[in-house]
């Protein structure tokens, strides 16, 4: 049978005396199975009520926590990527089997923060359950102990950074090739232009142009020479 994993928030009543709880005070947490179902029911109690209770359900786990008034947090308006605690919320929400393990390290994550503290562990034939509580809300996030092992560590810690900081998909193809596909530009591709070498006979008459533009001062600087030397051998006029 598929058991529920969700998130159980503190009360704001004691559930014996129902008086509201005050901010600092010391109260006492539990968790019941539920009749109703496979999954389990949060009560929470003032201390001296819990010592008079008169019921003899057993809890399933119960301990002393201190009671501070939600605060209700503003979300972003968008949210780039998941933080662990969010990912958290939400792969229990969606309960999925594979991700039992990425559950159980993101909570050992957040434990590690100091966002989350174990307060109990409890054996059952099914596996081990450990319960622990957001420190500042006082949620209740019961995590199965899929007892990893070691050799498993590293990929499951890899599943869960990609879990984190998912990547987004390559697109196919840009809009400027979308449109250069529908004008048919690349539909024939133009072959590459051969650039000949220097010296090579592919060209010959650039060849004999760049050999002539070379050889053309020297022509200048002869014909300029044998005027000069007409010049010096005519006559003066003035003779």
């Amino acid at each position: 049978m598929k058991e529920p994993w969700s998130i159980k928030s503190r009360s704001k009543t004691c559930a014996a005396s129902e008086e509201a709880f005050e901010d600092g005070e010391k109260i006492r947490a539990a968790i019941f199975p539920d009749p109703e179902s496979s999954g389990y029911l949060r009560k929470d109690y003032k201390v001296e009520a819990w010592e008079k209770s008169e019921d003899d359900e057993a809890p399933f786990s119960t301990w002393l926590t201190t009671y501070t008034p939600p605060v209700i947090e503003e979300k972003p308006e968008a949210v780039v990527q998941d933080d662990p605690e969010t990912l958290l919320g939400k792969l229990i929400e969606e309960d999925e089997a594979h991700t039992e393990n990425a559950r159980y390290i993101l909570a050992v994550m957040l434990e590690r923060k100091k966002i989350l503290r174990e307060t109990d562990t409890q054996e059952l034939p099914t596996g081990k359950l450990r319960v622990y509580e957001q420190r500042k809300s006082g949620d209740i996030y019961i995590i199965k102990d899929p007892q990893i092992p070691l050799s498993d560590v590293d990929k499951v810690q890899e599943e869960v950074r990609a879990l984190l900081d998912p990547q987004p998909e390559p697109e196919e193809e840009t809009e400027s090739e979308t449109s250069s596909k529908e004008n048919g530009e690349s539909e024939t591709p133009s072959e590459p232009e051969e650039t000949p070498e220097v010296g090579s006979d592919e060209n010959p008459e650039k060849e004999e142009t760049v050999q002539s533009e070379v050889k053309a001062p020297d022509d200048d600087s002869t014909e300029d020479e044998s005027d000069r030397e007409e010049d010096e051998s005519a006559p003066s006029k003035k003779e």
